[in-house]
């Protein structure tokens, strides 16, 4: 049945019930919305208001939460119960195609600043971004709702949409006014019903194996072709690039991206990271030092700086190969994972399934 919203006043042992009003315009909820999101039961930050999709359409509000999923908040309006649920649909379809640059980049457009820089200030870390859930969550907000966006809502629910409705009612009290909330489905029992979907919905569990490994080459320094030739992934230059390749597990699966081209190749972990100037490579089956080989790459070894610390040294973990491709065969789709630490868990199932495809390996 459609959502009704009542409140009552007690007078000593009377109850009064408030008087329902409307709002002035439902831009007026929207504006109260972005200047306060929490009014939906959570902290978000709001990425922008009327935010243009790339199809000429128009978001109402565009949000993000703790757990880095994308939220769009559509106004019901005057529009049909049709109309508004294929316009939510589209917006998601559209969000849920942007990788991790376009995103960044609608951020700072919107407010002009990083998103790594807002994410921080309103939940005092960047961690979440580095699994950021691709797939975005709907909510169809309403001052009233009928009884077939009910219907609609509640069925796409049953497939896994991760689709929801508010209903906001407008209530006065002499010259006070209220605003209450009641949502078609409680937030945490719509996550339970899109759980068990693959790509999106509630976050997927991590394998325990698969890593992701940004492989950061520039002239004059780090070599994709060495890495590939000797059998290592590498970064340094400060402990925000090395920190997280350091962290790496011994038998981790590494998919290796490079900035900017895409996946070169997958392999294994056999060993702790270890400085450049005093790392082990097996090469025919001998280790042998791997400063004494025919580099292409520097690795920062003319600068006294890099070399005097082991913040800012050059780091190696030394990986059996499964797969690789030079450089200028680098792989990647729209809406693979990439990200801006050295190193981190990879659980995108959309990444992790083509890249299995297409270098060959097993997805287990």
């Amino acid at each position: 049945m459609p959502v009704e919203m009542g409140m009552w006043r007690i007078d000593g042992d009377t109850p009064r019930r408030l008087t329902a009003a409307s709002l002035p315009s439902e831009a007026t909820l929207e504006a109260h919305l972005e200047r306060d999101p929490s009014l939906l039961g959570e902290r978000l930050l709001v990425i922008g208001r009327q935010v243009r999709t790339d199809h000429g359409k128009v978001i109402d509000l565009l949000a993000i939460d703790a757990e880095a999923t994308l939220h769009i908040l559509e106004l019901k309006r005057d529009k049909t119960p049709r109309d508004v649920v294929a316009q939510v649909l589209d917006y998601g379809a559209w969000i849920e195609s942007l990788d991790d640059d376009d995103l960044k980049a609608l951020v700072l457009g919107q407010r002009g600043q990083a998103l790594e820089v807002l994410f921080s200030e309103a939940f005092g870390s960047t961690e979440a971004l580095d699994e950021r859930n691709p797939r975005p969550r709907l909510t169809i907000v309403a001052t009233d709702l009928d009884p077939a966006s009910e219907r609609i809502v509640t069925y796409l629910q049953t497939f896994g949409v991760p689709i929801n409705a508010v209903f906001f009612a407008y209530l006065e009290d002499g010259d006070r006014h209220y605003l209450a909330r009641s949502w078609l489905t409680q937030p945490a029992d719509a996550a339970v019903r899109t759980r068990h979907t693959g790509k999106g919905g509630a976050r997927p569990e991590w394998n325990g194996r698969d890593w992701f490994v940004s492989f950061g080459e520039y002239a004059g320094g780090r070599a994709w072709e060495d890495g590939r030739t000797y059998g290592f992934v590498s970064a340094g230059g400060g402990p925000w690039y090395s920190r997280t390749l350091r962290d790496l597990p011994d038998g981790a699966r590494v998919n290796v991206c490079i900035p900017g081209r895409g996946y070169v190749a997958v392999g294994e972990t056999t060993g702790p990271a270890q400085r450049f100037d005093t790392a082990l490579v097996t090469v025919d089956g001998t280790q042998v030092a791997l400063a004494d080989q025919p580099l292409v790459g520097g690795y920062g070894q003319g600068d006294a700086a890099v070399v005097a610390t082991d913040d800012m040294a050059e780091w190696i973990v030394p990986v059996r190969w499964f797969a690789t491709v030079p450089a200028d065969q680098a792989y990647w789709e729209k809406g693979m994972f990439a990200n801006q630490n050295s190193a981190c868990k990879l659980r995108q199932e959309f990444t992790l399934q083509r890249l299995a495809s297409h270098f060959g390996v097993d997805e287990e």
